[in-house]
């Protein structure tokens, strides 16, 4: 006899529905000004870049709280849109990335989408007897306690 299908219920699959479709509405505001090409996740990179200037991607990432390897990804795909340069650092193991002149241009208008997108939050949480802010404030505290990835393997592994 087979098990039920797993994946007829999912906490996780709700989640990440819910939180992809506030970024795909952040990423129609883009898409209806013309800048298609321009993802939810270049606002922050971009607005530190205007703010703090050229900087080497390891300086960057830590800046904005992301792994070197995802936001080297992000910065090829801004690279692509014409958003950023990258040049050779002094050692020449680095990367210095650099705002272009569409980048500069599009600060303003990311920095309102930013704020606008931080107002919108908040007049959810407005309505939900649970602020979301709290509700991952409380869910980085659980897994500092115990990771997810523990919690995954022990379930995994099932009861010793």
């Amino acid at each position: 006899m087979t098990s039920p299908d797993p994946t007829r219920e999912s906490r996780f699959e709700q989640l990440f529905a819910v939180l992809g479709d506030m970024d795909a509405a952040v990423a129609a505001v883009y898409r209806d000004r013309g800048e298609g090409e321009v993802r939810p996740r270049f606002a922050l990179p971009l607005i530190r870049l205007a703010r703090l200037g050229p900087m080497t991607i390891t300086a960057l990432a830590a800046e904005v709280d992301r792994s070197h390897s995802a936001l080297s990804q992000t910065i090829a795909q801004m690279r692509r849109a014409g958003l950023v340069t990258s040049e050779a650092g002094q050692d020449g193991r680095t990367r210095i990335v650099s705002l272009t002149d569409r980048g500069r241009a599009l600060v303003p208008f990311a920095e309102a989408e930013w704020r606008a997108t931080e107002a919108a939050i908040a007049e959810v949480e407005a309505e939900l007897p649970y602020a979301l802010s709290q509700a991952a404030a409380d869910l980085a505290a659980a897994l500092e306690r115990r990771s997810f990835a523990e919690r995954l393997a022990d379930h995994l592994n099932g009861p010793e």
